[in-house]
């Protein structure tokens, strides 16, 4: 069965399109990744897909059914934090469970298998202003995740995560890949969306290619992409590496990924004619092809914005 299905889904705000007919279908236990870059559509979708907001036009339907009418089954974890940092672990999830209706009698143990499940049972009585980032993201994440819920929609969860707690979160959504949770990740991150099972790349409010991670990288026809990482960044670097890029050059944080149909005999040519113009080159090297690396090849733009 599947568990999320889209169909011609339009979302206006006056005369400005946000989303232009999406059609999406997530089968039930799926992993299922959105990629695309801030203002693609991608929480506007969600949102509507959560029955946060209501569509201009089109349908969406969880497990076969209205998705209005099922809210019961969707566990939602929006951007940001959301938790009290004042309140305990444990009193967050104690406030939700009967804001969510429980019976009062079973919420001390519907919190305490929660907090299991994510791994904070040892910090479940301190103050949520105590908690790392990571922490308060599992916990925030166990609030999605009370009994009954069939599908779990994480907006940006890693973001303003430092890499260990990003790998530890990871790591805890992977495990519930394996429970058949039913999981829309929503994401920006390359690497964060290699974990999933199937990923859909998101563009100006339309959904641009879908498939398995490798599945993607293979059409995208990409081999391998040069790395060059600079001390400085400036457009006479970038003037001097561009002919190189056949396929096109992006600009990183720490440099440029040159995309080129000789990824061997570019590098070392980058090198010279970097070293010929004053440019410090701390690090150069031949890489597989990333997801942000297919998404750049498919819309000539970065994943990052």
């Amino acid at each position: 069965m599947q568990a999320i299905k889209v169909e011609s889904l339009r979302k206006r705000y006056g005369d400005r399109e946000v989303l232009k007919g999406i059609n999406l279908e997530i089968e039930e236990g799926e992993f299922y990744a959105l990629m695309g870059p801030n203002g693609s559509g991608k929480t506007t979708l969600v949102s509507i897909i959560a029955s946060v907001i209501p569509p201009s036009e089109g349908r969406v339907e969880i497990l076969g059914k209205d998705a209005r009418l099922m809210k019961k089954y969707i566990g939602y974890v929006p951007q940001g934090n959301f938790s009290s940092p004042h309140l305990t672990g444990r009193e967050n999830l104690t406030y939700f469970a009967r804001l969510m209706g429980y019976p009062k009698d079973k919420v001390r143990k519907i919190v305490d298998e929660l907090l299991e499940r994510v791994g904070l049972s040892k910090e479940a009585d301190k103050k949520v202003s105590k908690y790392s980032g990571g922490m308060r993201k599992r916990l925030e994440v166990a609030t999605a995740f009370m009994p009954g819920i069939k599908v779990l929609i994480l907006d940006e969860p890693t973001t303003g995560l430092d890499p260990s707690a990003r790998k530890s979160f990871l790591g805890m959504l992977q495990e519930m890949k394996e429970e058949d949770t039913t999981i829309l990740l929503v994401t920006h991150i390359g690497s964060d969306a290699e974990i999933a099972s199937r990923v859909a790349f998101m563009d100006d409010g339309k959904i641009v290619a879908d498939g398995k991670p490798e599945e993607l990288k293979r059409k995208s026809g990409l081999r391998y992409v040069v790395n060059v990482e600079t001390a400085i960044k400036s457009k006479r670097i970038r003037d001097a590496i561009e002919k190189f890029g056949e396929e096109g050059l992006l600009e990183t944080e720490n440099g440029y990924r040159v995309y080129c149909d000789d990824a061997e005999k570019a590098s070392p040519e980058i090198v010279k004619i970097l070293d010929r113009i004053g440019c410090k080159v701390t690090r150069i090297g031949i890489e597989k092809p990333s997801l942000e690396d297919v998404f750049f090849k498919l819309t000539k733009k970065g994943v990052g914005g």
